[in-house]
């Protein structure tokens, strides 16, 4: 019970999210209406997503300094939860864009950015299934892995602040917490952030304990 308070406690803060998003008032805005309960959903998916890829590269280093397998994997199974709540995000935006943009994919930066870092993300997990020997494989990705996640930050930050963008926050455009969050959606907003971050690492360390398993298995047959 000690080792599992947090996953109780992101259970519990997604489950008051989830309530108070769609339940709790929220600002009249033009545009935007009744969509910008979506910042409850929509934003702390990337949130989650960058701490999962933050983490993945930190065992990514942790690799190339110890040679451990361990290592390795943990910064795989990462990913691999990053790139879930990666494709989550992009739903919830399609959604939301095709509402109050009148296209679920406009000519934005902050969306084509996104892309690619996508791609990028998708393309190390194809790297690693294109390795058999495993030493080399886990090198390479480990290297690729720590180029990557710089790379993510400015197609996704900053390239979008030197230009126009639509999104809030890029283009010189105020973000939602200038502009448009109360003190009521505040609470809600960062609750499900935490939240959601925490079912992250908790489905993280679950991919991870199936991973091992099955590298036991394997070795075995």
């Amino acid at each position: 019970m000690r080792k599992s308070w947090w996953k109780i406690l992101g259970l519990v803060m997604v489950a008051s999210a989830i309530v108070g998003g769609l339940l709790g008032p929220v600002p009249v805005l033009p545009i935007l209406h009744e969509t910008i309960r979506n910042v409850y959903f929509h934003v702390p998916m990337w949130f989650a997503m960058l701490t999962l890829y933050l983490i993945s590269v930190i065992f990514s280093v942790k690799y190339l300094n110890s040679g451990k397998i361990e290592h390795d994997l943990l910064a795989v199974e990462a990913v691999n939860t990053g790139v879930m709540f990666c494709a989550m995000g992009l739903f919830t935006g399609m959604l939301w864009a095709n509402i109050t943009w009148g296209e679920p994919w406009p000519n934005d930066p902050k969306l084509n950015g996104s892309a690619i870092a996508t791609l990028m993300y998708l393309a190390y997990l194809v790297l690693r299934n294109a390795l058999e020997e495993e030493q080399k494989r886990a090198k390479i990705a480990a290297v690729y892995n720590i180029f990557a996640f710089p790379v993510m930050i400015v197609l996704l930050y900053i390239l979008p602040k030197m230009t126009d963008s639509l999104h809030p926050g890029s283009g010189g455009n105020g973000t939602f917490g200038d502009l448009d969050m109360n003190n009521h959606m505040r609470p809600v907003f960062y609750t499900s952030v935490i939240g959601w971050i925490l079912i992250g690492v908790w489905v993280f360390t679950l991919r991870y304990r199936l991973r091992l398993l099955e590298n036991k298995k394997n070795q075995i047959s």
